[in-house]
């Protein structure tokens, strides 16, 4: 999703190099954030692979991870994109945790 953003470059996700580095603790904020276009701050969750463990597991340990490392601090928006098909109830795990102040859906 943020490929149109880093000019079609691709963007490696929290989740893959939390496993190549061993853990996600083993990260730093530089490793998977990407600044694009009007200094807009990118980031890419990734997930497992498809039918196998919870996609809404990977986006609460993303953002956790962001939180920890101050990837909020000093913005004024924070823009999701998460996919509408998913079988489980893993995408609430952020709502739940107070993650939110406000929900939009779009569809198109």
């Amino acid at each position: 999703s943020t490929r149109l953003m880093l000019h079609a470059k691709a963007q490696d996700t929290i989740l893959s190099l939390a496993a190549e580095a061993g853990s996600v603790e083993d990260l730093e904020l530089e490793d998977v954030m990407k600044i694009s276009y009007k200094d807009i701050r990118c980031v890419e969750s990734g997930g497992p692979e498809p039918g196998v463990g919870c996609a809404g597991r990977g986006v609460i340990t993303s953002i956790n991870f962001l939180e920890e490392e101050g990837a909020y601090d000093d913005i004024d928006y924070v823009s999701y994109d998460v996919l509408d098909d998913v079988v489980c109830g893993g995408f609430a795990m952020p709502i739940r945790e107070n993650k939110a102040q406000e929900i939009y859906i779009v569809m198109s």
